[in-house]
């Protein structure tokens, strides 16, 4: 392969990753929910791509489950079963406790300050809650807490199963905001003391435990829906 052909094969990786990422944050923040159609035509036109990186990005999404294929439709997003939304809340309580202990990232002053930011931002969203705000807020609180994650395969599983289960999560800050926010400012209190002890491993226990608290929450007030079709 000469080096045109090298660096035009990075460029397309680049660009494929790239669309995904964008793509997935957009189903987690419910820009797309389910039901919504992804043309590749009118996603090649905004990306500036043709229709090939779309597609692969596409395809890689639908290995998380959220994105599938159906004839004569073509490709829609989709809600979680209940059994999958299961199955990711009980490997998301696995993961949690294993971040402190597989290759941690040390906690450096930035870490701090962003979880400082993340507990006043969410304070202030009780006086005047915005859903928005609530997602954008936790997604930030997941990027810090990924970061810290230094065993790869722990960081990709970890990134996974948020995506899968985001979607899920936010459509209930929709329906509960108060109870939400409380939970969130609760959630980032006890992360913002981990972070200033530079305790990882405290971070993980604590995300497990807000985790299984969140899980309860969807269990009783969204289950619920998918037992009374």
């Amino acid at each position: 392969m000469s080096l045109a052909q090298k660096t035009t094969a990075t460029e397309l990786k680049s660009t494929v990753e790239d669309i995904q990422l964008e793509i997935v944050q957009r189903i987690c923040f419910l820009d797309y929910p389910p039901g919504e159609q992804l043309k590749e035509a009118e996603l090649a036109a905004e990306f500036g791509v043709s229709r090939t990186p779309i597609r692969d990005a596409i395809s890689r999404i639908s290995h998380l489950g959220l994105v599938e294929t159906r004839n004569g439709v073509g490709t829609v997003v989709v809600a979680l079963s209940a059994e999958q939304i299961r199955h990711v809340y009980e490997m998301r309580l696995e993961l949690a406790a294993l971040i402190g202990t597989m290759s941690p990232c040390t906690i450096t002053e930035i870490d701090c300050e962003m979880g400082r930011t993340l507990l006043q931002e969410a304070k202030a969203l009780r006086t005047d809650f915005d859903p928005r705000q609530y997602i954008e807020i936790n997604h930030r609180l997941h990027v810090l807490i990924t970061s810290l994650i230094g065993n790869g395969t722990l960081r990709s599983f970890w990134w996974q199963t948020y995506c899968q289960a985001a979607s899920t999560w936010y459509r209930q800050s929709k329906q509960r905001g108060s109870e939400m926010v409380q939970a969130l400012v609760a959630e980032l209190s006890d992360i913002n003391t981990a972070l200033e002890l530079g305790d990882v491993a405290a971070i993980g226990y604590i995300q497990r435990t807000h985790i299984g608290y969140g899980y309860q929450r969807i269990k009783t007030h969204l289950l619920a829906t998918y037992a009374e079709r």
